[in-house]
C-alpha cells in the first residue's frame, strides 16, 4: 500500500507540474535545437550553421488585412498578425521581410543573446504585434527584447511576456525595425544557463520516479492475480 501511495503521489506531482507550465513543459523534456549565429560566442563556434530569413505576403479582404504570422526558415523569430493589423489604404497585400543583420551591432551598454533581426513591412501597423525570438541554451537568458530604427541606435527595451517555453522571450511591438533580445552590460548574469535547465532536470527527475513505479506497481498486480488464483483453487 505504501508503494501505491508513493507511486500515486507522484502521477499527481507530474500532472500539477505540467498544468502550471504547459505548453513549454513538454517542449523542455527534447534537447533544445542549436541556435544558428550571425556572430557566434566562442563556446558554439564550432559547427555553426548561418541563420535563415523570412518572408510573408499577406492578402487584404474586405479592406482588412488577414491574420497571420511571419517567420524565419529556422523558426528563431516569429512574429504574429491580428485580422486589420496593418494600415491597408491603397494596397491589395503587405509583405513583411525578416532578416538577420550582418556585421552585428555594437552596443556597448547592452548585451545581445541572440543575433539582431530586420523586420520591415511594405505597410505600417495599427495594432500591437506578438513577436517571439528564441535564443540558444549556451548563454545566459535575456531578460528583455529590445527595439531600434537603426543600427547604431539608441535601442529601446519592449521589455517581455511571461515566458511561453523554455529558450523563447516574447513581447509586442507595433513598429517595424531592428529587434534583439539581451540584457543590459551592467546586469548581473549567470556565467552559464543553468538556472534555465533547472524545470527541464525537475521534469526528468518527474518522469523517472513514474517509470521507476511501473514494475512495482505490475509486481504487485502479479501477486494479487496469483493469490486469487490460488484462493480460487482451494475452494474447488
Amino acid at each position: 500500500m505504501k508503494r501505491l501511495v508513493i507511486l500515486a503521489s507522484a502521477t499527481a506531482a507530474y500532472m500539477l507540474a505540467a498544468w502550471m507550465v504547459a505548453p513549454g513543459f513538454y517542449d523542455g523534456l527534447a534537447p533544445p535545437q542549436p541556435y544558428n549565429w550571425v556572430c557566434p560566442p566562442a563556446v558554439v563556434a564550432a559547427g555553426n550553421l548561418p541563420p535563415r530569413s523570412g518572408h510573408l505576403d499577406i492578402k487584404v479582404l474586405k479592406g482588412a488585412s488577414d491574420a497571420s504570422s511571419a517567420f524565419t526558415d529556422d523558426g528563431q523569430v516569429v512574429i504574429g498578425f491580428l485580422p486589420g493589423a496593418f494600415d491597408v489604404t491603397g494596397r491589395t497585400s503587405i509583405s513583411v521581410d525578416i532578416k538577420p543583420v550582418s556585421p552585428c551591432p555594437n552596443t556597448p551598454d547592452l548585451h545581445f543573446a541572440t543575433n539582431t533581426y530586420s523586420i520591415m513591412a511594405t505597410a505600417p501597423l495599427v495594432k500591437d504585434s506578438n513577436l517571439l525570438l528564441r535564443f540558444s541554451d549556451r548563454v545566459p537568458a535575456p531578460s528583455d527584447v529590445y527595439y531600434a530604427t537603426s543600427l547604431q541606435g539608441p535601442w529601446k527595451s519592449l521589455g517581455a511576456a511571461q515566458q511561453a517555453q523554455p529558450f523563447h522571450i516574447t513581447a509586442t511591438t507595433r513598429q517595424f525595425g531592428y529587434f534583439a533580445a539581451g540584457y543590459p552590460a551592467n546586469a548581473i548574469r549567470p556565467s552559464s544557463p543553468t538556472g534555465q535547465l533547472l524545470p527541464i532536470a525537475v521534469a526528468i527527475l518527474i518522469v523517472a520516479v513514474l517509470i521507476a513505479g511501473i514494475p512495482l506497481a505490475v509486481l504487485r498486480r502479479r501477486r494479487a492475480g496469483e493469490a486469487g488464483f490460488s484462493d480460487n483453487a482451494d475452494e474447488s
